[in-house]
């Protein structure tokens, strides 16, 4: 029997879950459409095709992702901040392993609730960042330094890449920590100005 009151973020949302269940690259418009009781043809009342409602959920799982790490690391500063949004990360990822890959699409610029997602979780990063004296162009390698580390990390576990016996959580905690220590030692421009010329 047809969904009554089917709209766009019914759609969308039935999506992320699907990708939950059978995974970012697996689920496909016809299972969505059979799960929610519609012809296939129905569905593009909501969504343009496979490549929009993939731009949806990118939208969606980003703004969530941006919650979770701004709620995260309120209250907190320097490296206990830093624990705070990386254990967030790796929860979200770890809870919604198919909406996780979603949130590594750049923000679509014609979608204003994308771009407005992904400005909420660099944000949140930023604000971590600013505690160790970071900001500028600073800010911006070490934000790509630690989304790097930290989702090749939770790559490399969901596919059980880690095959070494040490428990994978230490590894994660020295993971972090090793940031922090990066961070407060980071070769900002402005400590590399201060440094004499080694060639002269």
């Amino acid at each position: 029997m047809p969904r009554a009151g089917l709209n766009q973020q019914t759609v969308v949302r039935e999506a992320a879950r699907l990708a939950d269940e059978v995974g970012y690259r697996e689920f496909t418009l016809a299972a969505l459409a059979s799960r929610l009781g519609v012809a296939l043809p129905s569905l593009y009342k909501h969504v343009r095709g496979a490549d929009a409602l993939t731009q949806k959920l990118a939208a969606l799982a980003t703004g969530e992702l941006a919650t979770e790490l701004t709620t995260a690391a309120a209250g907190r500063s320097g490296g206990d901040a830093l624990r705070a949004i990386a254990d967030a990360y790796r929860d979200y990822a770890r809870r919604h392993p198919g909406r996780y890959p979603a949130t590594q699409q750049v923000p679509d610029p014609t979608d204003p609730e994308h771009v407005a997602a992904g400005e909420r979780a660099v944000a949140a990063i930023y604000a971590v960042l600013r505690g160790y004296g970071l900001t500028g162009d600073d800010a911006v390698d070490a934000t790509r330094a630690l989304r790097s580390a930290l989702h090749g990390f939770i790559s490399l576990e969901a596919a059980g890449g880690f095959g070494l016996p040490r428990e994978l959580d230490r590894s994660y905690d020295q993971l972090v920590a090793g940031m922090d220590v990066a961070f407060r030692s980071w070769p900002t421009a402005r400590r590399a100005a201060d440094q004499p010329d080694r060639q002269s």
